[in-house]
């Protein structure tokens, strides 16, 4: 067996499989299919599987409102959907409650003694707004999880989204905050509508949102462009004190709800550009959580080339030049956040 070049955590809990939405593509199926591959390719033992706890009401309300949070637990008893897309069952508010202790967890687990960990929990979180569930998310697990990361003495948090939908709901929970940078890689125009490159920020909180919104058919070249020419002298000069992922894989082409092209391998490059900030500012401290990702065999093999890459492995780049659409896109939000960062 191989020797970890870091030491990597996974955050499972079987009960995130309680949180029955049936045939929806946000289902228990997704967790499934992750921990069998990584049972079946043996990665699993390279890896500290962690338990996480269920998040207290308090540290909910680091982000959401009280009504709120009774509004979900009373959905959740009645097992009536928070919207069209978001459905609830008896166990769906309990299961919640996991998911965003399972961020905490994660969170936890790199401030204690691991280098890096991943959150595989659901339901995802990084639609969820402070008084409203959306677009299969309930709470906004990644958002509380930076809040808690905060009230341990990490001051600065950068936040790296690269789901294929924007993270509107954390988006908004920093929007004003110039603690907290947000950047995200995201399909536009797609779900939810949000994140065009002119939403900066407001306030303290202007040029601590970065939005790289691109067009359909991005590859795997353009969004390792985004992360090299934006996020990576961005970060270089915030300079986080952690790091955090909202690792949805669904910009994976394939995948079904959503038309990007990006390959398996690409998510592990996104994965090292990430490592290497880590690396530089917060002594590798990273802690991913699951978001998007609804082709169950593309998303289990694209945990694994992330995961591969938090245990020290290197990550291959095959780039290309990239389109002129995403050449002009980058170009744009560039000249937008040069304003803010030395781009």
């Amino acid at each position: 067996m191989l020797k970890n070049k870091t030491r990597t955590g996974i955050v499972y809990h079987p009960d995130y499989l309680k949180h029955d939405t049936g045939h929806h593509p946000e289902r228990k199926e997704r967790l499934l299919s992750i921990m069998s591959y990584l049972k079946e390719t043996g990665m699993i033992e390279n890896l500290e599987l962690i338990k996480p706890r269920p998040a207290s009401l308090e540290e909910i309300m680091y982000i959401h409102s009280k009504e709120y949070i009774e509004k979900v637990k009373r959905y959740s008893h009645l097992e009536m959907q928070l919207d069209p897309d978001t459905i609830l069952c008896k166990d769906s508010f309990d299961v919640a409650l996991l998911a965003v202790g399972g961020a905490i967890t994660a969170v936890d687990s790199v401030l204690d003694k691991l280098d890096s960990s991943f959150a595989l929990v659901r339901p995802p979180g990084h639609h969820a707004m402070p008084g409203k569930g959306m677009g299969f998310c309930i709470f906004n697990n990644i958002a509380i999880a930076a809040r808690h990361a905060q009230k341990n003495g990490k001051q600065r948090v950068l936040i790296v989204d690269w789901d294929v939908h924007h993270g509107n709901g954390t988006q908004d929970a920093f929007y004003d905050d110039p603690s907290v940078l947000y950047f995200s890689t995201h399909e536009y125009p797609h779900y939810p509508g949000t994140g065009w490159l002119d939403e900066t920020g407001t306030g303290l909180g202007e040029g601590y949102n970065i939005n790289v919104p691109l067009p359909a058919g991005t590859d795997d070249s353009g969004f390792v462009a985004a992360f090299e020419e934006i996020l990576v002298p961005a970060a270089h000069e915030f300079r986080p004190d952690i790091v955090l992922i909202s690792a949805g894989q669904d910009a994976c082409i394939e995948d079904g709800l959503a038309d990007m092209k990006m390959s398996v391998k690409g998510f592990s490059a996104l994965a090292s550009i990430v490592r290497s900030i880590a690396n530089e500012s917060c002594g590798g401290k990273l802690a991913a959580v699951l978001e998007g990702g609804y082709d169950r065999d593309l998303l289990a093999r694209c945990v694994a080339e992330i995961l591969d890459v938090f245990m020290g492995n290197e990550a291959e780049k095959k780039m290309h030049e990239i389109s002129p659409q995403v050449r002009m896109r980058l170009d744009e939000v560039k000249k937008i956040q040069q304003k803010y960062w030395h781009l």
